[in-house]
């Protein structure tokens, strides 16, 4: 009798505390208050998670219809909310492959390769450039790389018949010229911004990003937790927003790529900045796995690559090497017309 009571009441109670958390994560991803910002960086699958097991186990307790309905709302949330889950719309897509891009619609593809290369410094010591040659990208932008480190990438890629920039711990490498190069005047922004000319003598814009370092404490517990994460996500509101009104001063109306390490998922308000003017490759087309760090188990999408709507992603993919903490973006990009 009592353990009969015991099971129907913690059936409840679990029931309870699923949908309570259930309505707090519906609020809070689809807000995106600065103040939620440490529940937030979670990805929505891992606090859908805790609600499943709260109303699978109260279905165990009570037997009781109502915990499968949770169960059901919450893979219902977990499906439409996860950025993990956007692929099943790309479902038919290609995945990029080794080797040149290709041609679509009769016009060459551009292929734009993004890596945060940790230094060269991986697992005591890492060179990237043999895996990013074999994708045979135009364009590859860089980050956590120093001087030589982008020299490397540039003469493994194109024997000395391409160019590249540097600016701050970035680095933009490409078989083509590069005919301008924008760079900003707050001192520690690491924002890199170039045009690049085609031999056809078309120009685009190519903007790479490594913004400010995510927080990591994870103590909900702590208020001084919630403050940080606030605080860091603002930080990176401003350096994006100061990158985009650089490009919108310097590059009006032109075709641009931007992408890099954004160091925050792409549910975080910071990416609302570009929606308007960019689409992200990968939400377009990509396939597989989409997130990139960490390398052995990825949790978070935080390189990307966007391109404004003079371009349209035709593959992409984020891609395994063993000389970064980070995995690898490639995306093939199709000119307009």
């Amino acid at each position: 009798m009592k353990s009969s009571r015991f099971r129907r009441r913690a059936g409840w109670l679990l029931i309870g505390l699923s949908l309570l958390l259930h309505l707090f994560t519906l609020y809070a991803y689809s807000r995106q208050p600065d103040e939620l910002a440490a529940f937030t960086v979670i990805p929505i699958w891992a606090w859908g998670g805790v609600g499943l097991i709260f109303s699978i186990v109260a279905f165990w307790f009570l037997r009781a219809p109502l915990s499968l309905v949770v169960t059901g709302v919450w893979a219902i949330t977990i499906l439409l909310g996860a950025d993990e889950a956007r692929v099943i719309a790309n479902v038919g897509k290609s995945a990029p492959l080794p080797g040149p891009a290709g041609m679509a619609e009769g016009r060459r593809l551009i292929r734009v390769l993004t890596l945060n290369c940790n230094y060269f410094n991986y697992s005591g010591g890492s060179d990237p450039a043999a895996d990013i040659r074999r994708w045979a990208p135009d364009v590859v932008l860089l980050q956590e790389a120093l001087p030589q480190h982008v020299r490397r990438v540039a003469d493994l890629l194109y024997e000395g018949k391409g160019d590249y920039r540097l600016y701050a711990t970035n680095g933009i490498v490409t078989r083509w010229s590069i005919r301008r190069e924008v760079n900003p005047q707050p001192g520690g922004l690491r924002v890199q911004q170039v045009t690049i000319r085609k031999p056809n003598g078309s120009e685009f814009e190519v903007v790479n990003l490594h913004l400010s370092s995510a927080a990591t404490d994870l103590r909900l517990w702590r208020s001084d937790c919630w403050k940080t994460h606030r605080a860091n996500r603002q930080v990176r509101l401003k350096e994006l927003g100061i990158a985009l009104s650089i490009l919108t001063d310097t590059a009006p109306g032109k075709p641009v790529i931007l992408g890099g390490d954004f160091n925050a998922p792409p549910s975080d308000p910071t990416h609302g900045l570009l929606k308007a003017d960019f689409d992200d490759a990968f939400s377009s087309a990509g396939t597989g796995w989409g997130n990139t760090y960490q390398r052995r188990i990825p949790i978070h999408r935080i390189d990307q690559i966007h391109h404004s709507r003079h371009f349209q992603t035709i593959r992409c993919a984020a891609v395994t090497t063993r000389r970064s903490d980070h995995r690898m973006v490639v995306a093939d990009l199709l000119p307009a017309p």
